[in-house]
């Protein structure tokens, strides 16, 4: 198992429990719960790959990415209020999962032969439908057109990766710098409050 799927299992499995959360929040059942962190974990990577038509879906080869989700259920439920204790290292997860998703979507766009533009929108669709998603089945504004620098922060790293293969940067090196750029866009955004400008009424 190399270091990549290893990251974007932890990445799937935090999405997962980020969904099931806020589903819970809002008194939903267990399946009805299950259902929102499922779609959040796998939401992006489905859509891109029907947009790409790459069959078959990704999660739907490999079964470790269904179980993980799975395994999401039981350990939030159980975890409860506690995980507001681990608040900070879920957020260094699920940003690296969004870094991570950015890679792996404008990977595989560009190994389909799409241009650099085209493979950083599947990178950041990758990264952040699933979390739109979630946010729409649970009736509130989606997080990414309301606050924060999140899906900025995958464009960001998309156009990072990309020079990085245009510089022949080592790949591990390359992943490593795109996931530092993702992360630290998304923690000075938070620390400081920053988010884009706000469209006035029309």
């Amino acid at each position: 198992m190399d270091l990549i799927y290893l990251l974007d299992l932890i990445g799937t499995f935090v999405f997962a429990i980020s969904g099931i959360r806020i589903a819970s929040r809002i008194n939903m059942d267990v399946f009805g719960a299950s259902v929102v962190g499922f779609v959040t974990a796998i939401g992006g990577g489905t859509v891109r790959d029907l947009l790409l038509d790459s069959h078959p879906i990704t999660w739907m080869a490999d079964m470790t990415y269904p179980l993980v989700i799975l395994a999401a259920v039981p350990f939030t439920f159980l975890m409860g209020k506690r995980l507001n204790n681990y608040s900070k290292t879920i957020f260094i997860f699920d940003t690296i999962g969004i870094a991570l998703f950015t890679i792996i979507g404008m990977e595989k766009a560009l190994s389909f032969g799409f241009n650099p533009f085209i493979a950083g929108m599947m990178g950041m669709i990758s990264a952040v439908v699933g979390g739109v998603t979630r946010d729409v089945l649970c009736r509130e504004v989606p997080l990414i057109f309301r606050k924060e620098i999140y899906a900025t922060a995958c464009l960001a790293g998309a156009i990072i990766f990309y020079l990085g293969l245009e510089l022949s940067l080592p790949e591990n090196l390359n992943y490593l710098f795109t996931t530092a750029v993702i992360i630290t866009i998304r923690t000075v955004s938070i620390k400081w409050n920053l988010s884009l400008p706000k469209m006035k009424k029309v």
